[in-house]
């Protein structure tokens, strides 16, 4: 059986996830066109098997919500899986370029960085509220990183002559380097120090 590359330009044979917590939940699953459409979007935990790169073409066309409303809703992000393509691909060349690696491989890294591994729920207790350290589940750790990784990609553009391709690129490079720069590893650090607070 010949190896099926993403985007036919990357293998994804090679690469392992360090991270034994999230192993299960990162699909490397190669394809050319990373693109299901939502055909299996009735079933449960099903994106656990969706390949990690179509899940970030996912989040580049709708980033989710920010502060109870829609982050962002315009431009590129209307939901076209064509310009998420090429969003992405560009982004990947361009990590490339900078790396001399896999693209795909420093994503995963960049993402096992990024994932936070605690966060805090509300508790109301007679009447008054406090805050409480929780874990997070693999699966949302992986949600979390890819929203946070695509917000701070299009927040660091909006209103710039830089395009979304360099900001995506330079998001993931960031993170690969476990670098403050990076929004997802801030706001990791940020929650897992609310949540070590609360204790």
């Amino acid at each position: 059986m010949s190896d099926i590359k993403a985007f036919n330009k990357w293998s994804t044979k090679d690469i392992t996830v360090e991270d034994a917590g999230l192993k299960d939940y990162i699909s490397l699953q190669a394809r050319i066109v990373p693109r299901t459409g939502g055909s299996n979007v009735g079933t449960r935990f099903i994106k656990s098997k969706t390949f990690i790169v179509e899940r970030l073409m996912n989040r580049v066309m709708v980033a989710g919500h920010k502060g109870k409303k829609h982050f962002k809703s315009s431009n590129h992000m209307t939901g076209k899986a064509a310009n998420a393509y090429d969003i992405v691909e560009k982004a990947f060349e361009k990590i490339e370029q900078k790396t001399k690696q896999n693209p795909i491989e420093v994503f995963v890294k960049a993402l096992e960085n990024a994932a936070p591994r605690e966060e805090i729920v509300t508790i109301e207790y007679g009447g008054a509220r406090y805050p409480k350290a929780v874990e997070c589940a693999p699966q949302r750790r992986i949600d979390i990183a890819l929203k946070i990784m695509t917000q701070g990609s299009y927040h660091s553009v909006f209103n710039k002559k830089k395009s979304i391709v360099d900001g995506l690129a330079d998001e993931i490079l960031a993170a690969y380097n476990s670098s403050q720069n990076s929004n997802a590893i801030s706001k990791k650090l940020e929650l897992e120090r609310q949540a070590d607070a609360s204790r």
